[in-house]
């Protein structure tokens, strides 16, 4: 009995010596990879971006925290005749460089400018249309370049009062939006390669998604939750936008952006408008894109 014992012990402790192995090569590599990237250079690191479609009307699509540029490409062919779409992975996401940079919004800002100016889109005539962290960053760059656009259309909009708000909403969500936002969340950041597999995916986020969030670094994800959406207070950086038009669309249980925060914002501006998805989650676009688009129409081009 007691050979058996120490054998069970003996196992236990080679298990947990495995585990402890492949944790610490793991986020040792992940450390490694931005340790030894490039400091970010403006002129030579443009970002990753595609063009579809041929329509007269023009619409930057900007994607949310680990996210990439194909998270807006779910029945995309039945809107490519009306639209001429820029889809854009932001710095240090998708196919975009991940180099060493503090992934500030003002980096951000910089480098969409960049493509926006280059491709056409600043021709006054363009919308904007962003997720969740993008519709942050759309929001800001509506604000900087009120002249280049339309409008916007933001969906899953994080606004919080600060970051004790925001901290108190993820508390109450999953296991892993609660270590992400803990004090261990950089190092958390470093472990994504494990806990992005098929075993952990959540039910809301389609196969192709899922599988496209582990194209970033711990330091883009971690510095851009930081710097992005948890430093940015919106209330006065979009003060010089209020009376343009930006359609609110938010999902009446959405765990990550709750919908009374973004009712209480969308009141400041006169003609914006609010539409809230009933059951709606974080991830509204991917279950009715066609909807999204269809609102779209209605509300910029008077088509309801």
């Amino acid at each position: 009995m007691k050979y058996k014992i120490v054998k069970i012990v003996k196992g236990a402790q080679v298990a947990v010596s495995v585990v402890l192995i492949l944790f610490i090569s793991v986020a040792g590599y992940q450390y490694l990879t931005v340790a030894l990237a490039p400091e970010y250079d403006s002129e030579t690191m443009p970002l990753n971006y595609e063009i579809v479609g041929k329509g007269e009307r023009n619409i930057i699509l900007i994607h949310g925290m680990a996210g990439t540029k194909d998270y807006w490409k779910k029945d995309l062919e039945q809107v490519t005749g009306t639209y001429r779409l820029l889809l854009v992975d932001l710095l240090g996401f998708g196919d975009s460089p991940k180099p060493q940079s503090e992934y500030t919004l003002e980096i951000q800002l910089a480098a969409l400018e960049y493509i926006i100016t280059n491709e056409g889109f600043n021709n006054g005539n363009t919308l904007i249309l962003g997720h969740s962290m993008g519709a942050v960053i759309s929001l800001a760059l509506f604000a900087e370049r009120p002249d280049w656009f339309r409008g916007a259309t933001v969906i899953g909009l994080p606004v919080f009062e600060g970051k004790d708000q925001f901290l108190e909403q993820m508390s109450s969500n999953s296991f892993f939006d609660k270590l992400a936002v803990s004090s261990y969340g950089k190092v958390f950041c470093m472990l994504h390669p494990l806990y992005i597999v098929k075993w952990f995916k959540p039910k809301n986020l389609t196969d192709d998604v899922f599988r496209d969030s582990k194209k970033h670094t711990w330091q883009s994800y971690y510095n851009s939750l930081n710097e992005v959406i948890l430093k940015t207070d919106l209330y006065a950086l979009t003060k010089n936008i209020i009376n343009r038009k930006i359609l609110f669309i938010q999902g009446s249980d959405d765990k990550v952006a709750p919908f009374v925060n973004v009712e209480k914002f969308a009141k400041s501006f006169p003609r914006a408008k609010l539409m809230e998805i009933r059951d709606g989650n974080h991830q509204l676009f991917l279950k009715e894109p066609l909807e999204v688009w269809k609102a779209i129409d209605n509300y910029f081009d008077g088509k309801s």
